[in-house]
């Protein structure tokens, strides 16, 4: 399922009177709820961790990023910077040894792919959702990548 999906079903679930919500589409399923203060009899607890928001915030960027933004600040400034919605690994092609999804110079529309981001041995396509000429590809095939990395940049 599209993380953009599971976004969207968050933002509904927040904006309305709704506890929970369960979408199934194939094969796949998810299921997004409230916290309750009183816990369901009908399902069993589940063990979730919040995400450390402090600890993130107090960290020093990673160096891997220090060193791809460094000298490239002004492709970064000439178009639309395509972020990794997630941590995982990029690839810039469907297999190995196939042609790139895009390559610098290249004209994209919105919608094409640009890469996938493996994520717990799911593959993430990530699409354009602008429409221009691809700048620069700023991650190396099989590189991994954390979330709101700068993956690509298309300018308008």
């Amino acid at each position: 399922m599209d993380i953009r999906k599971v976004k969207k079903l968050i933002e509904l679930l927040e904006e309305s009177a709704i506890s929970e919500i369960e979408i199934k589409e194939g094969e796949e399923s998810v299921r997004i709820s409230r916290a309750n203060s009183a816990p369901v009899a009908a399902a069993p607890p589940v063990a979730v961790a919040p995400p450390p928001v402090e600890t993130a915030l107090q960290m020093p960027p990673s160096p891997s990023i220090g060193k791809l933004t460094e000298g490239k600040s002004d492709v970064l400034a000439e178009g639309t910077v395509v972020e990794s919605p997630m941590v995982g690994t990029f690839y810039s092609s469907p297999s190995p040894g196939s042609p790139s999804f895009v390559s610098v110079g290249q004209r994209v529309k919105t919608g094409d792919t640009l890469c996938i981001i493996e994520a717990m041995k799911i593959l993430n396509q990530i699409d354009s959702e602008v429409t221009g000429v691809v700048k620069a590809v700023l991650v190396d095939d099989g590189q991994p990548v954390e979330f709101g990395q700068p993956l690509i940049v298309v300018e308008d």
